[in-house]
C-alpha cells in the first residue's frame, strides 16, 4: 500500500479513517526509526505480542490494535517519550486486563499475577510495574463502577509518574476521540471520562511528572478539548 509522504505529520484519527490499521502500522514504523536497533527489536516484539493477544478484539468500528498503536505513537510523537519501557508498556497497557489467561498460559491461581510475571520475564520488571499501574482491579459489583475506576486511578497513578503518561495517552484516545465513537457508547464514555479531566490536570501538572513544559501545555490543551466534547454530548438543553 502506498502512503502519502506527510503520513508522519497526519493526525492519528485521520490516518485511521483514511488508511486504517496499515497506515497506523506504517506511522509506528516511522516513529521507531529514531531508536537504535535494540530498542526497535523490543518495540517490535511488544507490538507483535499486542497484535496476537488482541487479534479478535474490536473497538466499535475498528480493530483494537488501532487504539494501542495510537497510544504508543502519541507517546513517541506528541509526548516526546524516548524511554522504551514506557512505550512497550503503552503497547501492552490492556494486555493483562483483557487477556490475562492467554498471556499467562496454563498457569494456575491468579491469572493477573501470572500474566504480569510473564511480562516481567519478557520485557523486564519495570514494564510489568507500569502495566500493573494501569490495569483495573476487580470491582465491587455493589458500588458505582465509574467511581471505583476514578479512585483506582487516583491511587495507582499517584505513585507511578510514568504510568500517568501512559494513562493520559490512553485517556486522550478515548476522551478526545469520543467523537469517533458511535451508538450508546458515546454517552456512556463521556460520563465515564468527564470526571477524570480534573484528575489528569492535577497529575500531569505535578513537578514529578516526567514531561517537558511544552508537552504538558499540549496535554492541557487536549484536556480542554476533551471537556468541550464531553459538554457538547452531555450538556444538551432540555427539550421544551
Amino acid at each position: 500500500m502506498d502512503f502519502p509522504p506527510h503520513l508522519g505529520s497526519m493526525p492519528m484519527h485521520a490516518i485511521t479513517e483514511i488508511h486504517g490499521e496499515p497506515g497506523l502500522l506504517e506511522r509506528f514504523r516511522l516513529e521507531v526509526q529514531q531508536f537504535d536497533e535494540t530498542a526497535r527489536t523490543r518495540l517490535t516484539a511488544a507490538l507483535d505480542l499486542a497484535a496476537e493477544l488482541h487479534r479478535d478484539d474490536r473497538r466499535v468500528r475498528e480493530p483494537y490494535l488501532n487504539h494501542l498503536l495510537r497510544v504508543a505513537i502519541r507517546l513517541m510523537h506528541h509526548y516526546q517519550v524516548r524511554d522504551v519501557d514506557v512505550i512497550v508498556a503503552g503497547l501492552l497497557h490492556d494486555a493483562v486486563e483483557d487477556h490475562p489467561s492467554e498471556l499467562a498460559g496454563a498457569a494456575d491461581g491468579d491469572a493477573t499475577a501470572a500474566a504480569l510475571a510473564v511480562l516481567a520475564a519478557r520485557f523486564g520488571p519495570r514494564v510489568a510495574t507500569l502495566v500493573a499501574a494501569v490495569t483495573n482491579p476487580v470491582y465491587d459489583p455493589d458500588r458505582d463502577r465509574n467511581e471505583q475506576y476514578r479512585q483506582h486511578l487516583a491511587v495507582s497513578l499517584d505513585r507511578e509518574p510514568w504510568a500517568r503518561v501512559i494513562k493520559v495517552s490512553d485517556f486522550t484516545d478515548n476522551g478526545v476521540g469520543v467523537i469517533h465513537t458511535v451508538g450508546p457508547k458515546v454517552v456512556s464514555s463521556a460520563r465515564k471520562y468527564r470526571p477524570l479531566v480534573p484528575l489528569f490536570r492535577d497529575l500531569i501538572g505535578r513537578p514529578d511528572t516526567p514531561l517537558s513544559p511544552a508537552v504538558k501545555r499540549h496535554i492541557f490543551g487536549q484536556l480542554d478539548l476533551a471537556e468541550e466534547r464531553f459538554s457538547a454530548i452531555l450538556d444538551q438543553p432540555a427539550a421544551t
